[in-house]
């Protein structure tokens, strides 16, 4: 899924081309990407775009007239970006949106239709798509650790959740643990000044240098290659790698839809944390400390 630094660098590559640019049509390949109703997605057209801005994990692209266009990626979901002098193109995504300056797409791979496209008019209405976090990039430090410390959950839901933090997903979720040296499995609560100190620094240092990162590699043109496993990650997608920190293998635990990535050195004094599913099958087999694996 597309998180803060990714959204960020489509939002900037976007607003240099269609700020300012007239949107003459939207078609709709896969209706069923229109999760709205009203305004009707037609009254769009013709409009000049007067901003492109981040909600979350949401890309607002703000219409004269009040009008905004909210696009969720979600898992799958990408944006493509063809300029007005390219050939024309027959792929058509989930759905295309026509400038003056060329044509946006946007794409989702797989079966599982899950980006959306909503029409609102009106900030009240735009406000309803804020989940309510805080912007960990944006908000002062103390902010971010009073909404950590809201709630009583593990750091890895912590992070993840929109309503606590606006725009952390599983990968960028497993780097910044990794560079606190925290359990995933470790609650809000629990953790000393030090430890919040630690969190709240490695999640402002690991979206800002990935933000910088994905921008510098964007520079002058369009985000073609958006993927939540990029070379350079520490623990996301790296299972039984070595860390760059330890060389310790890094572990991986499934749980739902989700995989998440860890240090066993860094991050759980050398302890193997449990996975829901196979720990329960392999029982006495399971691996309990990081000397086992040696």
């Amino acid at each position: 899924m597309p998180e803060l630094p990714d959204v960020t660098v489509y939002v900037e590559r976007l607003g240099e081309r269609i700020t300012g640019a007239r949107l003459d049509t939207v078609t709709l390949a896969n209706p069923f990407v229109l999760r709205s109703v009203e305004p009707p997605l037609d009254e769009a057209a013709g409009r000049e775009v007067t901003s492109v801005s981040r909600l979350g994990k949401r890309i607002v692209i703000g219409l004269e007239g009040d009008l905004s266009l909210v696009i969720h990626l979600m898992i799958a979901g990408r944006l493509a970006w063809r300029d007005a002098s390219a050939k024309p193109s027959r792929a058509r995504g989930l759905a295309q949106f026509a400038f003056d300056t060329g044509t946006l797409t946007l794409t989702e791979a797989g079966t599982r239709r899950r980006a959306s496209l909503h029409v609102v008019h009106g900030a009240e209405a735009l406000a309803a798509y804020d989940r309510g976090g805080v912007d960990p990039l944006a908000a002062p430090a103390q902010a971010v650790a009073a909404a950590l410390r809201s709630e009583r959950h593990t750091l890895k839901r912590a992070l993840t959740d929109q309503r606590i933090l606006a725009g952390i997903g599983n990968a960028y979720s497993d780097e910044i643990l990794h560079a606190a040296r925290l359990s995933p499995f470790r609650h809000t609560t629990s953790l000393d000044e030090a430890e919040m100190t630690a969190l709240v620094d490695a999640t402002r240092e690991v979206l800002s240098g990935w933000t910088e990162r994905l921008r510098e590699a964007s520079r002058g043109k369009f985000p073609a290659r958006v993927t939540a496993f990029r070379d350079g990650m520490a623990v996301h997608g790296r299972h039984r790698e070595p860390c760059p920190v330890c060389a310790a293998p890094v572990q991986r635990i499934v749980h739902a839809e989700h995989a998440f990535n860890y240090c066993p050195r860094c991050q759980t004094g050398g302890r193997i944390l449990a996975d829901r599913s196979l720990s329960r099958v392999l029982h006495e087999s399971w691996p309990r400390r990081l000397e086992d694996l040696e």
